[in-house]
């Protein structure tokens, strides 16, 4: 069929064909409506994939407000299980548990003790909710008098493979007391594979190991810190934690936990470390967490409260970006009000 034309200075000029195609794409078709953004969505954040830390201390009746972490609470066991009966109430799965010990020593001997605060909270916890996932953080800074991973030398280094045994000691003793998931986070070299064998050799055989594989020296620590009352002494935990600039070796520690048994492996922090936490889901097929700390916690807490950021989306973001970066489990101290939000 002949295309019509019309006159421009004289000349014929073909007239604009009606099925001519747009010169450009109209993306934003699919995010003209709530519903429409739905249908389309890449990334679903879900409360199933939440987990609660909480801080559990010695004595009767405490419930401490946690002043860097507005929300967080220091509990003592008697306080757990109205805890984690709202926990279990929002659907959030699982909790992680850091114990505060009434003495420290050079040998973190509270980290081991089956009477020590973590184990009581585990058996509280399961009396109150046998259902809710307990996960424990196995590491000795909380329990050592120095604040550091595990003992120390007369040159003042983490003597390795020393911890090791006490590290294994500590999972083993979180297995007995009725944990369902150990969380090895000293950054030893060895540490799953010490514990994957004592487990074992113990009857264990089926308790996971979800390992601190990628864990960084990191500045958003800080807070945390001040919660579990782990800072160390002196010195600082970069001879054994990880240097912030590296990925690859990131690949390399997490290829290390695979090899000693972990069953999940995890990135921390989170939100700074997006990319490591990308690369990982592209080079292994385990389960992977992502722990959204105790620093990226309280920066939103602290500019939502100067009325800088609307808090729900922020929080929201953040969790939704950790998520999308490839992670199927997320540790964050934001789980209840996000169970709550995604209710809504």
């Amino acid at each position: 069929m002949a295309t019509r034309t019309r006159r421009t200075n004289g000349k014929a000029a073909p007239a604009a064909s009606t099925a001519q195609a747009a010169p450009f794409a109209r993306l934003r078709r699919t995010r003209a409506s709530a519903g429409l953004r739905r249908l389309v969505r890449e990334t679903e954040l879900s409360v199933d994939s939440f987990i609660y830390p909480l801080f559990v201390t010695h004595g009767k009746n405490v419930r401490a407000p946690i002043a860097p972490m507005p929300g967080c609470y220091q509990l003592s066991v008697d306080n757990l299980r109205r805890e984690v009966r709202e926990i279990a109430g929002l659907g959030i799965p699982g909790v992680l548990l850091f114990g505060l010990p009434p003495r420290k020593d050079s040998e973190a001997s509270g980290a081991y003790d089956d009477s020590g605060v973590v184990q009581e909270a585990i058996r509280a916890i399961k009396d109150a909710e046998p259902n809710l996932v307990v996960t424990t953080d196995v590491c000795l800074c909380e329990y050592t008098d120095h604040g550091h991973c595990g003992p120390v030398t007369g040159a003042g280094q983490v003597n390795n493979d020393a911890s090791l045994e006490l590290l294994a000691r500590t999972a083993l003793s979180h297995a007995r007391a009725g944990a369902d998931l150990v969380a090895p986070s000293a950054m030893m070299d060895g540490q799953v594979q010490a514990i994957r064998a004592a487990l074992d050799a113990d009857g264990f055989a089926m308790t996971p190991i979800m390992a601190y594989a990628a864990k960084y020296a990191s500045s958003f620590f800080g807070p945390f810190r001040v919660a579990a009352d782990s800072a160390p002494q002196f010195g600082d935990r970069r001879s054994y934690q990880m240097d912030p600039p590296n990925v690859r070796e990131a690949l390399r520690e997490i290829e290390d936990d695979v090899a000693g048994g972990a069953d999940i492996i995890m990135v921390k922090p989170a939100l700074a470390y997006l990319d490591v936490i990308a690369a990982a889901r592209s080079r292994f097929d385990l389960p992977l967490a992502a722990y959204n700390v105790s620093g990226e916690y309280a920066m939103v807490k602290a500019a939502a409260a100067n009325g800088w950021i609307d808090e729900r989306r922020a929080a929201l973001e953040v969790l939704t970006a950790i998520r999308r970066a490839g992670a199927g489990i997320l540790i964050t101290y934001h789980a209840k009000d996000a169970a709550r939000w995604l209710a809504e």
